[in-house]
């Protein structure tokens, strides 16, 4: 009798752990998420939605200045 409830236990301890780590990697990939946005996005809960977003895509000057000393030269 002593050996099945260490078993059942266990076996509670391990799906409780299970359930836990599956928790816990899926609201660590949801804040990964969350911080790889943008910082121009807005919660769409929060603000009312734009109707174009401009995307500035040009480097600026000093990342332009930055990278040239590691250009390839042809």
């Amino acid at each position: 009798m002593d050996a099945i409830t260490q078993f059942a236990v266990l076996t509670l301890i391990t799906i409780f752990a299970g359930i836990l780590a599956f928790a816990m990697a899926w609201a660590f990939l949801r804040g990964a998420f969350r911080l790889m946005q943008p910082a121009a996005v807005r919660n769409s809960r929060t603000s009312a939605p734009r109707v174009s977003q401009q995307f500035h895509s040009d480097l600026v000057p000093g990342t332009r200045a930055a990278a040239r000393p590691f250009a390839l030269h042809r």
